[in-house]
């Protein structure tokens, strides 16, 4: 990882209190642009951050499979969901399909998704900077603020416009 990366996510570290709460006053204030203004600053923030010299959520942070996913990812490897499961998943304490250790077993060591176009859905909407209803994504961003340089800069420059 990039050392303005492993800074930016340092210092989201550092800030956990205080992030935590502004976007519990974020919550309470509801700002009507927040999408539109989230979504352009997500835009802004990945013209400079580059997740292949990063992939820090592909490393720390496992993804929830759903039926879908694992039937993707197990038609990708032509074996049968049940196989696909049994070697690579596990069921975490919320009783969500999850991988059985991280980095995730499909990064490359150059960073590479080895499944990118079969990858799981909450791979495809990661960081979630990018969506609708970022309000409902709070908790969320503030967890990703600490494992995405492109969440950490997002939510510092919300933190300029909405403070």
């Amino acid at each position: 990882m990039l050392p303005e990366y492993i800074k930016q996510i340092e210092i989201a570290k550092s800030k956990k209190a205080e992030t935590k709460k502004f976007l519990d006053r974020l919550r309470k204030l509801k700002p009507a642009d927040l999408d539109v203004v989230t979504n352009e600053l997500h835009d802004q923030a990945f013209t400079h951050i580059d997740c292949l010299q990063c992939a820090n959520c592909c490393k720390t942070t496992g993804p929830l499979l759903k039926g879908k996913d694992i039937e993707r990812l197990a038609k990708h490897f032509s074996e049968k969901p049940s196989s696909f499961t049994e070697k690579y998943l596990r069921i975490d304490e919320d009783g969500d399909y999850v991988f059985k250790k991280m980095p995730c077993p499909f990064l490359g060591s150059d960073n590479y998704c080895g499944v990118y176009e079969d990858r799981p859905s909450a791979c495809r909407n990661y960081p979630h900077t990018q969506q609708r209803n970022i309000l409902q994504k709070l908790s969320i961003t503030y967890h990703n603020t600490m494992i995405c340089p492109a969440v950490a800069e997002v939510v510092e420059e919300l933190k300029k416009k909405y403070l």
